[in-house]
């Protein structure tokens, strides 16, 4: 089987590229040219093949196994590997996955250039985050305005609970004074959307625990994985360190990978989670619609598109106190 060169491996665009897999029990190789994952099965083994042109990002879950070729090929091809817990979440409390960025040096400069031009001014810093947690909002109203399924399902952004929610917490974002303060603005608006979704999919008396065994909190800690996996590979991509947090810095590791994460989870894992909980779905289930709406509503390119103007907003001009920028003349 005749091999792929490296510039045939990166004909898709990152902001593209539509797989993110999630593979557990098997053994990931390289057999002719092709990354490959390794099944047993009581008669015979299987072979199935992972379109690496096309992928972002592999978690390898329980009783997985990679070899060092495969790897360079997963590298040559720009795909991000992380080790995961069973289910594409930790196994133990205060574990984090463990990202294999590819190597590269020909990842672009301007965005990290641009990023650290702010990130070391604790004023412009949280400029950042107010503008992070906007973009967030948007972006729920944007998807819920959009999805005819999830509408079919009782989710709506124009409801009276959502736009209070939303008013809300843009009140809050505009008037926090620190990042604790807008922390605080977060939680309590994620209150609120557990709450209306709870309610909306009769999930009586929900509290979110990352811990918890009910099927609406683990389908959030999966769907919460998968929107980090593609974070990570946005930021990977445009050459941005993920410790350089502008919210979750103080208390996790390589925060900005969350920060970004934030972003869409609202509007798509959220919702998914309590959605397929109440229909019954099946983990792998879950996975796929998680997958579905990330690509139905371009979440790649958004995240994409969100970092690099933040990246390059101070480069470009000042920005004001409401967020805007201002340009002299």
């Amino acid at each position: 089987m005749e091999s792929l060169t490296a510039s045939e491996l990166k004909a898709i665009l990152f902001s593209k590229r539509a797989n993110v897999y999630y593979l557990e029990k098997c053994r990931v190789m390289q057999k002719d040219g092709r990354v490959l994952y390794l099944t047993e099965g009581k008669k015979a083994n299987q072979y199935w093949n992972i379109p690496i042109a096309n992928t972002t990002v592999i978690l390898l879950g329980t009783g997985t196994s990679i070899t060092q070729a495969a790897m360079r090929m997963l590298a040559g091809a720009g795909v991000l590997v992380g080790f995961c817990g069973g289910g594409g979440t930790p196994l133990f409390a205060g574990t984090e996955i463990a990202w294999l960025n590819p190597q590269s040096e020909y990842r672009p400069t301007e965005y990290v250039q641009g990023w650290m031009s702010f990130w070391f001014d604790e004023d412009k810093r949280l400029l950042a985050a107010k503008k992070f947690q906007q973009k967030r909002c948007s972006f729920l109203e944007r998807v819920w305005d959009k999805d005819r399924e999830m509408q079919g399902e009782g989710f709506f952004a124009d409801d009276r609970e959502i736009e209070t929610a939303l008013k809300g917490f843009r009140t809050r974002i505009d008037i926090a004074g620190n990042v604790k303060e807008l922390l605080a603005a977060e939680a309590n608006f994620a209150k609120q959307l557990y709450k209306y979704a709870a309610m909306r999919t009769d999930y009586r008396d929900f509290t979110r625990d990352t811990d918890a065994t009910d099927e609406a909190n683990i389908f959030l800690n999966h769907g919460n994985y998968l929107a980090y996996g593609m974070a990570a590979s946005a930021l990977w991509v445009l050459g941005i360190p993920h410790g350089f947090a502008v919210m979750h810095g103080k208390t996790r590791r390589g925060a900005l990978v969350f920060d970004v994460a934030d972003l869409v989870k609202d509007a798509i894992v959220l919702p998914g989670a309590f959605i397929c909980a109440r229909n019954g779905l099946e983990n792998q289930e879950f996975r796929e619609y998680c997958l579905q709406k990330f690509t139905e509503h371009k979440v790649l390119e958004f995240m994409y598109e969100t970092i690099k103007e933040q990246s390059m907003q101070w480069q470009k001009g000042d920005m004001c106190d409401d967020g805007n920028i201002y340009q002299p003349e």
